[in-house]
């Protein structure tokens, strides 16, 4: 079954058929599907040192210029790697966008890492996003608007009432819509934008010995609310290396409610969406609802 009604058809043959006409140095190398559980690009690793990214739906198009062209800009200022864009292949009469090759970055994802101590990555989190962050905003940046990651919270009100309504047999429904009201009633960013990830998670957070080693898939990659960035304090951190990142990544407190209701807002988004086609991304979700709902 398909994530998406609207997805492209990516195949390995296909794959290879378009490095082979735009990237012919290339074409010698292996190639092999990356076992992966997200929901907006096909991963294909290329020979040992590269990885082939492609858009599997038409929203996530624009992503690969966006991270080609801001991606080698945020490198220099943050602490862990990050992909490091290679070449952007264009669309043809064989895949309808464009497409691109990264470097590929050593690590396991969170996700299935066995981190025994959440403490390390806790700070090192908090140290990523504070140090994005501070990255300079440029008059040409993509600054996120309306419910865009990034964007004005209240901005996703009607999107997370409709989430809420359809998943009403799988969530405690009169508990979450307090807390998606108390998130509401946190003050706005009132901040200069800067620049956020927007979908920090444990998929996308490469760990090896413990430690964080890279950050990966800045499709979300915008300027705005730094609230969006905390969401990872809900989806991977457990409690305690949660209290650690709050101290670290030192944001006031209207600022730690808008991220909790980013993260019940997307998992809310996420729940009834995958359901039936992603169980990774639905476990996630739910993993998300039991801690915001968990908390006082």
């Amino acid at each position: 079954m398909k994530l998406h009604a609207d997805a492209f058809e990516v195949t390995a043959p296909l794959v290879r058929q378009l490095i082979a006409n735009q990237f012919p140095h290339w074409q010698h190398l292996s190639l092999q599907a990356v076992d992966s559980s997200g929901t907006d690009n096909v991963l294909y690793r290329l020979g040992s040192e590269f990885v082939v990214r492609l858009p599997m739906r038409p929203a996530a198009v624009p992503q690969i210029v966006r991270e080609a062209t801001w991606l080698p800009y945020l490198a220099p200022y943050v602490p862990v790697r990050i992909p490091h864009p290679l070449a952007v292949g264009q669309a043809s009469a064989d895949y309808p966008a464009s497409w691109a090759v990264y470097t590929w970055l050593s690590g396991e994802t969170a996700l299935t890492a066995a981190v025994p101590d959440q403490t390390p990555i806790a700070r090192q989190l908090a140290a990523f996003v504070r140090a994005l962050w501070q990255v300079p905003v440029r008059a040409d940046t993509p600054l996120a608007t309306g419910a865009e990651r990034g964007g004005v919270l209240r901005h996703r009100h009607a999107l997370t009432v409709a989430a809420l309504t359809a998943a009403h047999d799988l969530v405690d429904g009169t508990r979450l819509h307090e807390l998606w009201q108390r998130a509401l009633a946190a003050s706005d960013w009132t901040g200069a934008p800067v620049w956020v990830h927007g979908d920090i998670q444990p998929t996308n957070l490469l760990v090896e010995h413990g430690e964080l080693r890279a950050v990966i898939d800045f499709g979300t990659l915008g300027v705005g609310d730094p609230a969006v960035d905390l969401l990872v304090a809900w989806n991977y951190l457990d409690a305690p290396a949660r209290r650690v990142f709050r101290e670290a990544v030192a944001v006031d407190t209207a600022t730690w409610e808008r991220g909790r209701g980013w993260a019940l807002s997307v998992a809310l988004l996420q729940l009834p969406y995958y359901l039936h086609t992603n169980p990774v991304m639905v476990a996630s979700a739910r993993r998300v609802i039991a801690a915001v709902s968990a908390e006082a």
